[in-house]
């Protein structure tokens, strides 16, 4: 996007007498009101062809996904299942699986194949606790997924031995004035 005075390089294409006739003034001022809007026009309609710009366009990109459009979801989560079922292409391997969860986010994610078990483990290690959207991340893999593999999800979380080595007691860590988000990420 080019920042400049359309305004300003209309007068300037306008040999100078024309600049004091009040007729010629108003047409350039409602004309270049009019260029300017139709540029903001123009890069709203291009940020609506890529994921991680569009705003009203992500129903475009659900329809042509396959993905029911809820409007009610946050944008951000919108963005994540749409980047999701994007990601999820082609042969299913543990690559691809942990690129699938990872445009979700929470993060950082581990999967480890249990061939014993027809089981597949993904374990979120970016962030502790649970992702809070965690139904469209499962959603997401299991259609991935061949359905003669189970997949089971491990998350992280600060457990009361990792608190005790850091605080004598709960007085100690009620003085250390930290919130729980910060708490979690101190330990």
């Amino acid at each position: 996007m080019i920042n400049r005075d359309i305004n300003q390089s209309m007068y300037d294409y306008l040999p100078k007498y024309y600049e004091d006739v009040p007729e010629v003034r108003a047409i350039i001022d409602t004309e270049s009101a009019a260029f300017e809007q139709l540029h903001v026009d123009i890069n709203d309609v291009l940020a609506q062809f890529f994921v991680d710009t569009a705003t009203w366009g992500l129903a475009n990109w659900e329809h042509f996904l396959a993905i029911p459009v809820d409007e009610s979801k946050p944008v951000n989560q919108r963005r994540e299942l749409i980047k999701s079922k994007l990601r999820g292409i082609g042969t299913v391997t543990v690559a691809l699986i942990k690129n699938v969860a990872e445009s979700y986010s929470n993060g950082e994610v581990d999967v480890i194949e249990v061939p014993v078990d027809y089981t597949i483990r993904i374990k979120f290690v970016g962030k502790l606790g649970v992702p809070e959207n965690l139904v469209d991340i499962q959603t997401a893999i299991r259609n991935i997924l061949p359905a003669h593999l189970a997949v089971n999800f491990e998350f992280t979380f600060v457990l009361y031995d990792q608190l005790k080595t850091e605080y004598v007691d709960y007085n100690a860590l009620a003085a250390s004035g930290l919130t729980y988000e910060e708490l979690l990420t101190t330990i």
